[in-house]
């Protein structure tokens, strides 16, 4: 019989409600403790999820010896933080996206986690769902050809407010590292690192990003299309274009759920439609770890370190390009 292990969810906000919500479909899963800078905040969450503790600091989580494996869902401006507070107790580690605010930060995270033979991972749920992997199926069966093309978009109309993550600087603010870096996770699982970037960005009266444009080209001439905004409202969808046909993948919310095949020999629109057993389908990265953790592995092979490691080189040289600063950064 496999082992069960106990969850610890580290930041209790809306994204670690519905990595909750799907956690408790797995049988592997055990909803063991929240934890929060308040007491009260972890004790509601728990109660509401089913959790068995709740504490009131994050230092009082990582003490618990029978704590096994912490998701960190707190904003990315701390996921340096509470990723070593957790691999220094021994703590396997999901860190949601955006793994850190820059490379260097992720390399510390990724050196610690080496040095203490723990496993880390970051958080990329849409990389396990069976809609991704449809997709990737379809473009490595080269059944339309080479992927020579590629657009992808997120966005939504955020209110604005200053204090809110999503402006607020200190906290890593901005569409980015939210909402645009899946487009540019979608670029690198098709093409790899670009070689030439360009982008373009809006700001928000408290100087975070809100909207922008991206363009990657390759040395073989292939190149992707980018967009992410919290000013407006966008279908969110990637396309792959490729020599005998595309590729077009859907989502329902923030959820992938339809994968859409044209083929120009046949002139025919092939549809996939999934449906995923909890909320949203945060189960399968949570299913990938504990079978991870299974193994005795510190690292996955299917979303590596070394994919995260550059992915946050990417993100990187777009701020750079677009004049994207964080204040720790000046």
């Amino acid at each position: 019989m496999k082992k069960k292990w106990n969850w610890a969810i580290l930041g209790c906000g809306n994204i670690a409600e519905k990595f909750s919500t799907d956690l408790k479909t797995l049988p592997q899963a055990n909803l063991y403790a929240a934890a929060s800078r308040s007491f009260e905040k972890a004790d509601a969450f728990a109660k509401k999820l089913g959790y068995e503790k709740a504490f009131g600091t994050y230092l009082e989580m990582v003490q618990d010896p029978d704590v096994d494996v912490v998701y960190i869902a707190s904003p990315h401006s701390h996921h340096l933080e509470h990723t070593l507070l957790c691999l220094d107790h021994g703590k396997a580690v999901l860190c949601e996206k955006a793994f850190a605010l820059n490379s260097d930060q992720a390399a510390q995270m990724i050196s610690k986690a080496k040095e203490k033979e723990v496993f880390l991972m970051e958080a990329f749920w849409t990389r396990f769902q069976p809609s991704f992997l449809k997709v990737k199926e379809i473009l490595e069966s080269g059944h339309l050809g080479k992927i020579k093309m590629m657009r992808s978009d997120f966005a939504f109309n955020g209110p604005y407010d200053p204090a809110n993550r999503l402006y607020n600087l200190e906290l890593g603010g901005g569409s980015l590292l939210d909402i645009g870096i899946y487009p540019v996770f979608a670029a690198l699982m098709a093409f790899g690192k670009p070689e030439h970037i360009v982008s373009m960005a809006d700001f928000s009266p408290t100087g975070s990003e809100e909207s922008i444009a991206i363009l990657f080209k390759y040395k073989d001439g292939s190149m992707a299309s980018l967009q992410s905004s919290f000013a407006v409202y966008s279908d969110i969808k990637s396309e792959y274009f490729c020599e005998k046909g595309f590729v077009r993948i859907k989502r329902k919310g923030i959820t992938p759920t339809l994968v859409e095949v044209w083929n120009a020999a046949e002139n025919e629109t092939e549809e996939f439609i999934f449906e995923y057993p909890g909320a949203d389908g945060y189960n399968y990265e949570a299913e990938h770890v504990m079978e991870c953790l299974d193994q005795r592995k510190t690292e996955s092979d299917i979303l590596p370190l070394s994919f995260s490691a550059d992915l946050m080189e990417v993100l990187d040289r777009i701020r750079q390009d677009a004049g994207i600063v964080f204040p720790f950064e000046k």
